[in-house]
């Protein structure tokens, strides 16, 4: 069988972290068998889709490079299609029209309820031949198989059975003439030939609904395979008031693609004890059958520490490319200075996200135009000034403007002032950076031009001359 699998959103909001590793488990899947990944829009809804959510998700995927070999295709350019096949299971007796009015729908669910039973339709037009009332235009209702049951044989979940007496006869298009969803979902599934459907596993309780109306088609039954939620700390289905944002926020918020896709496969499969995979052993190590079948709680500590990890592994031109519209965003100019990549690689240790990286960069490409005032207050005195000269004439004197001559210079004049290291370190990276962190301050120097550098230091000198005594 020729693996097919598809990621099918609603287009009712951005893409969000659930959808994301449902299309990255769906990806990972098709990828493995050497089959193909399909991207459908579900935009049936049409008071709620919007080409805004269209492209937040054709944004989204791209950004997270999950590469759909075909698509996407969109429901509502298939209307002819879905009527079709509902004129088909109409003609075959698996359908009929329901004239129930909304009212009469109403107290049928009250009067269940009052009963103590399921609301729910009570088949009053399954089987009626009388002349339906006029004036009203009937919905399409599936006639649901009334004994027997349905067996889900899930790849996550194992078996699900459930009675058949248990489901109403569903709405399969509405009196305007639109299908509903158990309806597209089934004939898309079975017309783009999709052999595994892996989605959340709020969808449960549609697919036997879904299989019955498949064998009512005649259609091959896709593997089914629903995935666990994914929960808040407070074990609660995560949703806004957790932090669920859009994929495209986390890119904002810095994290490289890579990272993030790292992180959701580990949202409910595992692979013994590794934590950190390349897109290759992902698609080499994943299943279905070691999907957990309990949520997943998302852990924003966890994704920082993977993202961590990524910035110190990731190589340094792909670290300085991705970096490159941070840095933009927050108006430095990187055309005067040291390469971006080298700057990443500098700081890749310090930071958790680009959005930290890049706030970490301007030092490199600016001078100081105001210093840390606590820092300032400590280090930039009248007995600092002596130290801040000794080590400028001692940088003035090196040819090679090296990192290895700069730690030399700074060790012979520590010696030479009889003073802790701390004594000259401090005010100096107060000096060129305006802050009290950078990577090693030979590496920072280095890195810098070398007169830029000595004046950066004589511009700190002058403060200390006019520092207030203590």
């Amino acid at each position: 069988m020729s693996v097919r699998t598809r990621f099918a959103p609603s287009p009712t909001g951005y893409l969000h972290i659930g959808g994301a590793r449902t299309a990255l488990f769906c990806y990972l899947y098709a990828r493995q068998h050497g089959g193909e990944f399909v991207l459908r829009i579900e935009d049936t809804d049409r008071a709620r889709s919007t080409e805004e959510s269209v492209q937040a998700i054709l944004d989204g995927m791209a950004w997270l490079g999950l590469d759909y070999d075909e698509g996407p295709f969109y429901q509502t350019e298939r209307f002819d299609r879905y009527r079709e096949v509902v004129a088909q299971l109409m003609e075959s007796g698996h359908a009929y029209h329901c004239y129930c009015t909304p009212a009469e729908l109403d107290e049928m669910r009250e009067t269940a309820m009052a009963n103590k039973q399921k609301p729910r339709y009570n088949g009053y037009w399954r089987d009626r031949t009388d002349a339906p009332p006029e004036g009203v235009e009937p919905v399409v209702r599936f006639r649901n198989p009334l004994d027997g049951e349905v067996v889900i044989n899930d790849a996550v979940k194992g078996d699900i059975v459930v009675d058949n007496a248990e489901l109403d006869d569903l709405v399969i298009m509405r009196s305007d003439g639109t299908p509903t969803y158990n309806l597209t979902v089934v004939v898309d599934d079975m017309d783009m030939k999709i052999s595994h459907v892996i989605r959340g596993d709020d969808h449960v309780n549609n697919t036997p609904r879904q299989i019955n109306i498949l064998r009512a088609l005649g259609a091959e039954l896709p593997v089914y395979a629903h995935l666990p939620m994914i929960l808040g700390e407070d074990g609660k289905r995560m949703s806004k008031r957790h932090g669920a944002v859009s994929v495209l926020q986390y890119q904002e918020d810095g994290y490289l693609p890579e990272a993030l896709l790292n992180y959701l496969v580990r949202l409910g499969w595992s692979q013994q004890d590794q934590e950190l995979f390349s897109m290759e052993e992902m698609i080499k190590l994943f299943s279905l059958e070691a999907v957990n079948r309990s949520g997943s709680v998302f852990d924003n500590k966890k994704l920082d520490w993977v993202s961590q990890q990524y910035m110190q592994n990731t190589s340094q031109d792909r670290l300085g490319s991705a970096l490159a519209p941070y840095v933009a965003s927050l108006g430095i100019n990187t055309d005067n200075g040291p390469a971006l990549g080298d700057v990443a690689h500098a700081l890749r240790d310090r930071a958790k996200t680009l959005v930290d990286m890049a706030s970490a960069t301007r030092y490199f490409y600016e001078a100081p135009t105001s210093y840390d005032e606590k820092a300032a207050k400590k280090q930039f005195k009248a007995a600092t000034v002596p130290v801040l000269q000794e080590i400028a004439n001692a940088l003035s004197g090196i040819d090679q403007w090296q990192p290895e001559a700069i730690q030399s210079v700074m060790e012979s004049t520590v010696e030479k002032l009889e003073i802790g290291f701390g004594k000259l370190g401090q005010p100096l990276r107060l000096a060129v950076t305006g802050g009290t962190a950078s990577p090693g301050l030979d590496q920072t120097l280095a890195m810098l031009d070398k007169d830029d550098v000595l004046e950066r230091i004589n511009r700190a000198i002058s403060v200390c001359e006019n520092a207030p005594e203590a």
